[in-house]
């Protein structure tokens, strides 16, 4: 599959970053002519990537979250959202509705959010490692040609 464009953004795992985050991933993705919705879509699975790395990969500290995303040709784009931060230790059980090591705060649903508005989501982490988040979505093809 050919690449057509990517970028990269490194931040603080701060929760005024989450914003930025998913408004400068939205933004690249603009060059795909998505939706409102399709957009809308991207944003959110963004927004609960960057909240799980700052709530649960950094639970007392600052650390680094870095997201890159990727445009490859017939519109398909892919997100990569990764942490070096605390790592998941069963990555399955972390993936089920409802689970959380948040606190009572938290309602486990971030994977599953994710898991509903991208096409594909993967996730690798190793313990004291980090995390990594993969997630793709085929944004529709407007006007009868690919960009």
């Amino acid at each position: 599959m050919n690449l057509n464009n990517m970028m990269q953004l490194d931040f603080l795992s701060k929760s005024s970053n989450e914003g930025f985050a998913r408004v400068a991933v939205a933004a690249f993705a603009a060059q795909l002519d998505p939706t409102l919705e399709e957009i809308g879509d991207v944003k959110t699975a963004v927004s609960e990537a960057v909240t799980n790395a700052i709530v649960h990969a950094y639970p007392n500290a600052i650390g680094r979250i870095r997201i890159r995303a990727r445009l490859y040709e017939d519109n398909l784009l892919e997100i990569v959202v990764r942490d070096w931060g605390t790592g998941i230790a069963d990555v399955e059980q972390a993936r089920q509705p409802l689970f959380t090591t948040g606190g009572e705060e938290r309602s486990g649903m971030g994977f599953t959010i994710m898991e509903s508005f991208m096409d594909a989501l993967r996730v690798r982490s190793q313990v004291g490692k980090g995390t990594t988040v993969t997630m793709k979505r085929r944004i529709a093809v407007r006007g009868g040609e690919l960009r």
